[in-house]
């Protein structure tokens, strides 16, 4: 027999567009049978004083990466990294996400691993690793001669320096076959990238008509690691779905964005992290750190005159780069950059379902969908203490984290 869990007491923030409202929300069978006020069940958690969110999600995310000392990931051994991810998605989890978007990184096994509940996290979708051009974005070839490629290829993740579309073609048909949820390719420089340009566009049309023929084909989306100008606009050109970072829009390519209906992952956040491991005394070279200086005035300005011309955003972080944990310090800069409260939790609920294709099944506290849900401390308007005043987060109706597992962070 089915057991009702009643959640009573407090708010909730449904994700329909609404404020937070006096309300309940029953569980039964890891899905939410119904939200509404004086409902009953046959066990219940008392809410009082609480606002009861949506799972969260991350959009962009690697968490196979932990930070971007280059010096400490080689000292390490091949697999210590998928050891790792074991712990930055528990992290992860812990900050109410749960629901994420690898961007690179992740392969089946850690994926399958997290759905068979042999380790702990959000429900992933994968890329495994993202499509880069000879000299472009993911191509960590150095003045030395080394390649220190960021995402090492092994039987499930293929090195993807490509050149051509008959290349182009031939690698995203392996990306599907190692079990892409998503297509990631870089259309333009980088600030991590070693020898290129965050303004400079990358792949040519005929390159990315092809990847979009294939993806297709699959029904499969793709997202654009899209920093420079003619990079974005080539990607929504193209087809593709999200633009990853967005760092040098123009108002050109804002409103091809809003037309196209392509979605904007911001990531706020990334560029700000590099600074920050550069002052903690991690080892980068002088060109990077350059790089993320320049930037990070320039993400927000434009981010803040996409989001204003309605540009579809939803919320990620590139975590990774930063700390697994503190992803929702890009809410208080989504916020700063002027969007509402309400629309940073609508971006990384509601919207970010959307943008994955998940809308049926998450984002929202609707009748039918899966219990994931997020309880907290106070008003979850307070951007800048949502981490701080997680009480409980629920996957599949099931209790994930507590308040003694939620200070988790892994840099």
């Amino acid at each position: 027999m089915s057991v009702r869990t009643l959640f009573h007491g407090g708010n909730v923030f449904d994700g329909s567009g609404a404020d937070p409202a006096r309300g309940d929300v029953v569980v039964s069978d890891g899905r939410v049978v119904d939200v509404g006020v004086g409902l009953d069940g046959d066990e219940s958690v008392d809410c009082t004083g609480q606002t009861i969110l949506p799972g969260l999600f991350d959009c962009h995310v690697h968490v196979t990466m932990t930070g971007i000392d280059v010096m400490k990931r080689l000292a390490r051994p091949f697999s210590y990294q998928f050891y790792e991810a074991a712990l930055n998605l528990q992290a992860t989890l812990a900050t109410g996400i749960t629901t994420v978007r690898d961007a690179a990184g992740a392969d089946l096994g850690i994926q399958q691993a997290v759905t068979d509940g042999l380790i702990a996290g959000p429900r992933m979708h994968i890329s495994i690793n993202a499509l880069s051009q000879t000299g472009g974005h993911l191509d960590g070839w150095m003045p030395s001669g080394d390649c220190l490629l960021p995402f090492q290829p092994h039987p499930g993740r293929p090195n993807t320096i490509v050149d051509g579309p008959d290349e182009m073609r031939k690698m995203v048909r392996e990306l599907i076959r190692a079990g892409a949820n998503v297509i990631k390719v870089c259309t333009s420089g980088g600030v991590l990238s070693p020898r290129d340009n965050p303004h400079h566009g990358q792949f040519r049309d005929e390159e990315l008509a092809v990847l979009m023929a294939e993806a297709n084909a699959a029904e499969i989306p793709v997202m654009a690691h899209a920093q420079a100008t003619e990079g974005i606009k080539s990607a929504v050109r193209a087809g593709i779905r999200s633009i990853e970072h967005g760092i040098f829009l123009d108002d050109e390519a804002i409103e091809m964005m809003v037309d196209a209906g392509t979605w904007l992952v911001p990531t706020l956040v990334a560029p700000l992290a590099v600074l920050e491991a550069a002052a903690a005394g991690v080892s980068l070279p002088d060109a990077v750190i350059q790089k993320a200086k320049d930037v990070s005035e320039e993400h927000r300005y434009w981010f803040s005159r996409a989001a204003a011309a309605g540009v579809k955003v939803a919320m990620g972080t590139d975590s990774g780069v930063g700390a697994h944990g503190s992803n929702l310090k890009e809410f208080s800069l989504m916020h700063e950059a002027g969007m509402t409260p309400k629309e940073v939790l609508l971006s990384a609920t509601t919207s970010a379902a959307e943008l994955m294709g998940l809308q049926s099944e998450l984002g929202s506290l609707t009748p039918g969908k899966r219990a994931d849900l997020v309880i907290v401390d106070g008003d979850p308007y307070e951007l800048s203490a949502l981490r701080s005043n997680i009480v409980s987060v629920y996957k599949d109706g099931a209790l994930a984290v507590s308040r003694e597992d939620a200070n988790t962070t892994v840099g």
